[in-house]
């Protein structure tokens, strides 16, 4: 007999578990619509000429690849196999799970523009596909909740993007966070004043890379990635920012990176940023201008950022930023756009070892219809019907079965009223209502019920 189990990095989520989750795609879902966002859902597969070149190197191999059907090994010639995976894989597989929502996005944009009323504000809420080592808060499929911005530039939407953070976590009430900005413009004038302009890729991946491995493995990978000792020498700045103060980052921004026009433009890109947050009238900002974030990803190009939730052991639970020609690769140049992603499951990891979720978050059903036997079942129906149509919550017991078995029932799912209807129940028309928390046990007509349950 085969032993059931699940792959590396995929969970199953439970009843109670998935009212958690949907407490937070609901909390999400009604900001996005707040803030003018309509909802889309792309395919799970993609074309991988549409995956692959959008993330990097490192993002391409995370890519999962998907069999093509039937004999899918066919026409591989052996000058294929040695030519190595590169030369195989367009051979044997033409679609991929998707890496993230932003990609496929800019896919649809461009096969609907004439479609579209610019600039088009869209969120997407589903899950996505990594080929990553599994571990804690990483995971090899996990949901994200997306909203984009495209057909326009003004900084108004990253202001946006801001609040909207905010209204999220205190709406999930997770208050210890903090929101992480840095312009991808920033990066490429640090790759210009330390000698290395135009690898300011490069200098993204291994900046990148700062939490998890450090700041001495960082410079040793810059190294082996040809960066010469002055040129890492001339990074050190980096490294010693005081975060404490966006405005005091931004002033000694501008003072190092004073020679690059490119870094001062994005250094101006944040200070209208925040200056936009400030006339909204946001209070209790938790910003931070933090020059040493990079987001792996290659298609940004202007604002990015990234929210950690202080005080657990998780990484980053959300993160975007701004693109300008995303759309390009597939045949629509110069379309700007910026969005963010919600990673659900950090997000509930977040808030699960924090005891964040409000105590009526996993309710299911509110009140048990217990009839005692099929003359009850006259009664009880009717008053499942009323229940339901108040908007109430409820089910019946469908055995017929002892009343302790039934009450048991009730206790394991948590369901805080059962209505007990017997023999006398029936002749009366007065049902014998149980509270399963206090143990309380009344009399009531259906319509006092109803009424009361209201």
């Amino acid at each position: 007999m085969q032993k059931p189990t699940l792959p590396k990095g995929t969970r199953d989520f439970g009843p109670e578990q998935m009212s958690k989750r949907l407490f937070i795609f609901s909390t999400i879902r009604e900001t996005f619509k707040r803030f003018g966002f309509q909802p889309l859902e792309t395919p799970s597969m993609e074309n991988l000429s549409t995956l692959t070149g959008k993330y990097g190197d490192e993002g391409d191999q995370l890519l999962f690849k998907i069999l093509n059907s039937g004999d899918f090994a066919a026409s591989v010639t052996e000058l294929d196999l040695a030519g190595g995976s590169k030369k195989l894989t367009p051979k044997i597989a033409e679609k991929g799970l998707r890496y993230d929502l932003t990609v496929p996005f800019a896919r649809y944009v461009v096969m609907n523009r004439n479609a579209l009323t610019m600039p088009f504000k869209r969120y997407q809420m589903q899950p996505v596909w990594r080929a990553d080592r599994p571990q804690k808060g990483r995971y090899r499929e996990f949901y994200q909740c997306d909203a984009d911005v495209v057909g326009t530039d003004s900084l108004l939407c990253e202001a946006e993007i801001v609040l909207m953070i905010h209204e999220v976590f205190q709406h999930l009430t997770i208050a210890d966070y903090t929101v992480k900005l840095n312009n991808r413009k920033i990066l490429a004038g640090i790759a210009e004043v330390i000698g290395v302009p135009g690898q300011e890729g490069t200098l993204s991946v291994a900046i990148d890379k700062l939490d998890k491995i450090g700041k001495e493995k960082v410079l040793d990978e810059l190294t082996e990635r040809g960066f010469s000792g002055e040129t890492t020498t001339k990074l050190e700045p980096l490294f010693s920012f005081n975060t404490i103060r966006a405005t005091q980052v931004l002033e000694q921004l501008k003072t190092w990176l004073s020679a690059s026009d490119v870094a001062q433009k994005g250094i101006a890109e944040l200070d209208e940023t925040l200056s936009l947050v400030n006339q909204y009238g946001l209070t209790n900002a938790h910003i931070e201008i933090d020059p040493t974030l990079a987001r792996g990803l290659s298609y940004y190009t202007g604002a990015i950022f990234e929210v950690k939730a202080n005080g657990v052991s998780i990484g980053s639970v959300s993160g975007g930023g701004r693109y300008d020609n995303l759309t390009g690769a597939f045949g629509m140049p110069g379309l700007s756009g910026v969005g963010i992603s919600f990673g659900v499951d950090r997000i509930y990891d977040v808030m699960d070892e924090l005891n964040l979720f409000p105590s009526g978050a996993e309710q299911g059903t509110r009140v048990l219809v217990a009839p005692f036997d099929a003359e009850a079942r006259s009664v009880a129906l009717p008053l499942l019907r009323q229940l339901r149509m108040a908007n109430l919550a409820a089910e019946m017991y469908p055995d017929r079965t002892k009343v302790k078995k039934m009450l048991d029932y009730a206790n394991a799912k948590a369901i805080p009223f059962v209505v007990l209807i017997g023999s006398e129940e029936v002749q009366t028309g007065i049902l014998s209502v149980k509270n399963m928390v206090t143990g309380e046990q009344r009399k009531l007509t259906a319509t006092e019920l109803l009424q009361e349950f209201r």
